[in-house]
């Protein structure tokens, strides 16, 4: 009864939230974040109620099981935009933004905290600066999806858009990886190329090997339904069951293995959408489906965020560096890329913005160096904790500001704004007929 109430409370404060929100024009992923807060451990969480509000980080925990299978249909919608009728014209564009906008941030950031590091010593090990370089890395997607589908984003701006975030996870988790591994060396004295260069390449790798041939087992399985509620049906199953097999994790040879959730359900919907015929119906039936799990999503997103973070000025202070100096290395690195790659004025100008938002692979990432690091991997996490929170709840409205000024969200038709009162019409005119 408890997990119930709490998943339904959950999801209509997030709905109502966004009626609240509506007057200030912001976003919906912004009114589920806030409404995560307000009915998170530092508000409705104290009143000690269960259902009524989440009472503790690990009362939160408790549904990331939402968490992971919302994160594993967010990529599998990504995977849609590799269709290669559409890489024909942005492809390379993608690959070559995707790239050089994440290295530039995790450098700028890097130069940041090694300055931080001289002024401050101890209190920012050179360890703790390599990693939150190579944290700066990522972007999130699942924010940037959400505001693209709420507000029918299309053109130039959003074409390259989703597929330079997808390329951007696979790039961080790669120079995740081999920064971490030399921060661990800094840190104890020696360097282990297992784990800097062979285990990440592996995870990349091996995730596309897993996510393509899910996907091709999806199309093969899809032949056998006409109906098309079944084959919903089976691609729904299909997402759950590749988010299950993609937490697998095992040793071979002293190698540790483990797979990109983000990475494989990306691949997923990539081999799907461009082998199966019917594909695009069966992604918009799924993206219907999905709408309430996503707002949940970001609900318990709001949840966890932990607004302590803010009692420690050196956390504040080193917080407000990283999310400027990350913010400065997206919007040059994409700037730059976009007009070696040929792309687009408006893309030029605007891309970088709508890569500021950053979440979910960011604390994977924060999460692991804190199990690894002690006390350095706690300052390290309550850091990425305070930056999440800050563009969780700013990186949406940024974006929808960017693609607005793009002219990729276009003004909503009449039809489109009154269409409950034209339904409360009809329905009306036919009860009337029926009389």
């Amino acid at each position: 009864m408890t997990t119930i109430l709490a998943v339904s409370v959950a999801l209509i404060m997030g709905l109502m939230m966004t009626r609240i929100v509506k007057p200030l024009k912001l976003p919906d992923v912004t009114a589920y974040l806030v409404a995560g807060v307000l009915i998170g451990p530092y508000f409705l969480g104290r009143l000690n109620v269960p259902g009524i509000g989440f009472i503790s980080s690990g009362d939160v925990n408790q549904y990331a099981l939402i968490s992971n299978v919302a994160l594993g249909f967010i990529a599998f919608a990504i995977g849609n935009e590799f269709r290669l009728s559409q890489l024909k014209n942005t492809g390379r564009q993608a690959m070559i933004v995707g790239i050089a906008e994440g290295l530039v941030a995790s450098l700028a950031v890097n130069i940041a905290m090694f300055v931080l590091h001289m002024i401050l010593g101890d209190k920012l090990p050179i360890s703790t600066a390599i990693t939150l370089g190579a944290i700066a890395t990522a972007t999130a997607p699942a924010a940037t999806l959400m505001v693209v589908r709420q507000y029918k984003a299309k053109g130039k701006l959003t074409d390259i858009l989703l597929p330079v975030v997808a390329l951007d996870d696979a790039v961080a988790l790669m120079v995740f990886a081999v920064s971490f591994g030399v921060a661990q060396a800094l840190k104890d004295g020696a360097f282990n190329v297992t784990s800097i260069l062979v285990e990440p390449l592996l995870e990349i790798v091996l995730s596309l090997v897993v996510g393509a041939f899910m996907g091709w087992l999806l199309t093969q399985l899809e032949t056998l339904f006409n109906s098309n509620s079944n084959r919903l049906s089976l691609t729904i199953a299909f997402v759950f069951l590749t988010v299950a097999v993609s937490m697998a994790e095992f040793d071979v040879g002293g190698i540790h293995i483990q797979f990109s959730s983000l990475l494989v359900c990306m691949m997923l919907g990539t081999i799907f959408c461009n082998i199966c015929p019917l594909s695009e119906d069966l992604m918009e039936k799924s993206d219907r489906w999905t709408a309430p799990l996503f707002a949940l999503f970001f609900v318990i997103s709001g949840a966890g965020l932990e607004l302590s973070v803010f009692s420690d000025i050196s956390i504040v202070i080193i917080g407000v560096v990283y999310i400027v100096c990350r913010c400065i290395g997206k919007y040059i690195g994409a700037f730059l890329s976009s007009s070696a790659a040929g792309c687009d004025p408006t893309v030029r100008k605007y891309l970088g913005i709508t890569l500021f938002p950053q979440a979910g692979v960011a604390l994977g990432m924060c999460i692991t160096a804190a199990a690894k690091f002690g006390e350095e991997g706690a300052m390290i996490r309550n850091i990425i904790l305070f930056s999440v929170l800050v563009y969780e709840l700013v990186g949406p409205s940024m974006t929808k500001w960017a693609l607005g000024k793009s002219g990729d969200i276009r003004p909503m038709s009449q039809e489109v704004e009154n269409r409950r009162a034209i339904k409360l019409q009809q329905a009306g005119e036919k009860k009337s007929n029926n009389q």
